[in-house]
């Protein structure tokens, strides 16, 4: 495979890796008051051992995969797997993240894979901002992968952001199945698990010593979340003179960071919000007139991406949310001084 091949594979993970993960709600009915079932729905996707087979589509896209996840005294280890096409998979120990394309391997930023279905959830809740945004109701009980399942809808408010459903399993909280819904309740991608063994014997040869000895010893899954989230605070703390004027009602800031550019020189400014459910990153770096820079509307499923030159500098929007949403912030951007 070729550089530019690998380049172009490598992105196309950072664009789901890069996106801050939203937070879970409590939801009406029987549950509404159940803030252990909340806290075991956020944290269901870290703390178990499961190894399964899960389904992405959109459109007539479909991509098949299989994921292990297991914890141990050393932490927290995850391996994604592509059963389709090119070999695609990423290995995580911690916050030690590697990237396998092809033959080709590389190391990526701490806490990208942390998006990966089914870990959509993260630590930290917001119910006020979910209840702000969107409406939130219980939507019936199924079956996903052979388990029983919770469904939970988030319907928004507005047409700047899309809808969920999520199945959880009734148990654990581990999220079965997603999906994302347009204005008409017709779903634009979803990932559902097709086959799934929890808290079983599950493989573990694929977690190698020398993975292990790159890490720091004894880090708990709590611990590396911390530790990840304190880099972040840090990185929130300075401002880069960019502004965003248009960013929908409901989104805030979360977070101000810069980030190296994958296969170049130099660095990214990164601009995180959030509803709390839904996320938008807006990435600021020079302009280096490479040809293979389009700038306009592309998507692929729920993430649409969204470019523009702007003073020598490309504006590049990454949202969880429709097309004109992306649109409206990323023609917002200006720069107001140091």
């Amino acid at each position: 495979m070729n550089r530019d091949a690998v380049g172009l594979a490598v992105k196309r993970i950072l664009v789901a890796a890069l996106l801050l993960g939203a937070a879970p709600v409590a939801f009406s009915g029987q549950l509404q008051d159940d803030l252990k079932w909340l806290e075991t729905m956020a944290f269901a996707a870290h703390q178990l051992d499961y190894s399964g087979t899960f389904v992405y589509q959109f459109g007539s896209h479909v991509e098949t995969s299989r994921i292990t996840h297991v914890t141990d005294a050393n932490g927290e280890h995850g391996r994604l797997e592509s059963l389709d096409g090119t070999r695609r998979e990423i290995v995580r120990h911690n916050d030690m993240v590697w990237c396998y394309v092809g033959d080709d391997k590389v190391k990526m930023e701490a806490g990208g894979a942390d998006k990966e279905f089914p870990a959509l959830l993260p630590d930290e809740m917001s119910l006020s901002s979910i209840n702000q945004n969107y409406i939130v109701r219980q939507d019936g009980e199924a079956r996903v992968a052979g388990f029983h399942a919770h469904v939970i809808l988030f319907q928004p408010k507005d047409n700047l952001r899309y809808g969920r459903r999520m199945w959880a399993e009734s148990n654990s909280g581990l999220l079965l199945k997603t999906e994302v819904l347009d204005e008409h309740g017709a779903t634009v991608e979803q990932y559902a698990f097709t086959q799934l063994t929890m808290d079983g014997n599950i493989d573990r040869t694929w977690i190698t010593p020398d993975k292990m000895a790159q890490d720091k010893p004894g880090t708990a899954p709590a611990a590396a979340r911390q530790h990840d989230a304190a880099r972040k605070a840090a990185a929130a703390s300075a401002p880069s003179g960019w502004q965003v004027d248009a960013v929908p009602e409901g989104f805030g800031k979360i977070a101000e960071l810069k980030r190296p550019i994958h296969d170049r020189s130099g660095t990214a400014i990164q601009m995180v919000y959030s509803d709390g459910l839904a996320s938008i990153s807006v990435f600021i770096e020079e302009n280096d007139n490479d040809e293979d820079d389009h700038p306009g509307l592309t998507s692929q499923g729920a993430i649409q991406i969204y470019s523009k030159l702007l003073d020598g500098h490309k504006v590049t929007v990454v949202g969880e949310v429709p097309p004109q949403t992306v649109i409206q912030v990323g023609d917002s951007v200006r720069f107001a001084g140091e």
